[in-house]
């Protein structure tokens, strides 16, 4: 398989890092036969404020570290239950357990593809 492109690096690197910040349930899916906003969403839970934070911090500094990506916007991290980091053609969502049970994204968005994610290996 040939390199990924863009968007599909910048979420799997977010998957990365949200799984090395102990995320739960890293998701990423395929949203380019779904709507033309945007290319991918990174679904990732957390267990408290504290590492939503650190996974949102890690994440932003991973993408501008290792790729070179800025983040053009961010929702929801003073209220720490879902943090949304935009990078345009990806969107990442942090939820604490029960708000993404409320939410539900992956039954709302359950057309899409899920994308493999790498084995600690294949990095």
């Amino acid at each position: 398989m040939g390199r990924p492109d863009g968007g599909l690096r910048r979420a799997l690197t977010a998957a990365r890092v949200a799984e090395q910040n102990r995320g739960r349930d890293v998701v990423v899916l395929d949203m380019r036969e779904l709507t033309p906003i945007f290319d991918y969403f990174v679904v990732a839970s957390g267990t408290s404020r504290r590492q939503l934070h650190a996974m949102s911090e890690e994440i932003d500094r991973a993408l501008e570290d290792e790729l070179g990506d800025r983040r053009l916007g961010i929702e929801g991290y003073d209220e720490s239950r879902w943090i949304l980091l935009d990078y345009g053609d990806v969107v990442i969502h942090l939820f604490e357990s029960e708000t993404r049970k409320y939410y539900a994204l992956e039954q709302l968005w359950s057309h899409a593809k899920k994308v493999p994610l790498p084995t600690e290996d294949c990095r």
